[in-house]
């Protein structure tokens, strides 16, 4: 008989969330007024973003985030649509908002994210508390985003402690500063893309021999329990005690990028959090990614496009199995 497993508690925390909007043009010119398509709108930010794909996996994940203003209303009216559990920290400041310009002309897409508000230290406090209150306490929390302006990086590294100390796992997908302090306090996974990697281990990595040395450095010096590295085109690299795999990208053509690395982390936290061996979750992290791709603007993976790649992925084991 099959062991039935346990569906995980997953939560996800986002300093910084954003009111998505997305829409497009025939062409981005200078001067000439732009007569744009209707614009789309979607709930943004990381964790909200892998909130939304866990979704679409069959799973659950409650959102603790920041919101206010007409922006964060809007963007809570949309988390409700999505019938997703949200616990919303009212904060002063309004929440930011960031647009998606495609331009028909180029086939190209064209971001723009504006500033965010400047949390109070009270804010802060009251993200940190509704965390510690969740009942029943997440066995995964998701740290994903950037952090509001003049937000210290090193509550990064509080947060890592106290996920520790508690027997949460930690995944975290920061940058700079941020990075760095989550992974000196120690996390159980970590997604940097390949460019963040660089920064934070302050040298080039060339090639894939490189990419796997850094990721085992940051496995072995007990950073990270497991590394996950998005490489773009080049697919994604997971690595862990004992283990290390690459997958190759899928042979799509993308239609908009957001959102992407979200979708990545998502497939990668769902599926390890229920045991699913390493490759399982590396094969349906690079699916939920590529759903994502092809999906217009804000929009993220959808189930029916997930199931349809994920047998597509081709997995190179390179160390364990």
């Amino acid at each position: 008989m099959t062991r039935a497993i346990t569906a995980p508690v997953l939560a996800t925390l986002t300093f910084n969330p954003a009111l998505d909007l997305q829409t497009g043009v025939d062409v981005v010119e200078p001067e000439n007024k732009l007569r744009c398509d209707a614009p789309r709108q979607d709930a943004g930010g990381g964790g909200v973003n892998v909130a939304r794909v866990v979704g679409q996996l069959g799973g659950r994940a409650t959102c603790i985030l920041p919101l206010g203003g007409s922006t964060g209303d809007a963007l809570q009216a949309l988390l409700s649509a999505e019938g997703l559990d949200a616990r919303v920290i009212p904060i002063a400041e309004k929440t930011r908002q960031s647009f998606t310009v495609f331009d028909r002309s180029r086939d190209a897409e064209f971001r723009f994210v504006l500033p965010g508000p400047r949390l109070r230290e009270r804010e802060i406090r009251a993200l940190e508390t509704a965390l510690a209150e969740l009942s029943p306490r997440p066995d995964v929390l998701v740290a994903s985003g950037s952090l509001p302006d003049g937000m210290d990086p090193r509550r990064l590294a509080r947060l890592a402690r106290v996920a520790r100390r508690t027997g949460v796992r930690l995944a975290l997908d920061a940058s700079g500063e941020g990075l760095r302090a989550g992974l000196e306090a120690g996390v159980w996974l970590v997604k940097p893309n390949l460019r963040e990697l660089q920064e934070c281990l302050g040298r080039d990595l060339p090639d894939l021999s490189s990419r796997l040395a850094a990721a085992r450095e940051l496995v072995d010096d007990g950073r990270a329990a497991w590394v996950a590295v998005s490489l773009g085109r080049e697919g994604a690299l997971l690595v862990g005690a004992g283990f290390a795999a690459h997958a190759l990208a899928l042979p799509i053509t993308p239609v908009s990028t957001v959102g992407a690395g979200d979708s990545f982390l998502a497939g990668l936290v769902w599926e390890l959090s229920r045991a699913r061996s390493p490759q399982e979750a590396l094969a349906t992290a690079v699916a939920a990614a590529s759903a994502t791709l092809i999906s217009p603007g804000s929009g993220m993976a959808r189930s029916a496009d997930i199931r349809r790649l994920r047998p597509g992925v081709r997995i190179d084991i390179l160390e364990g199995g």
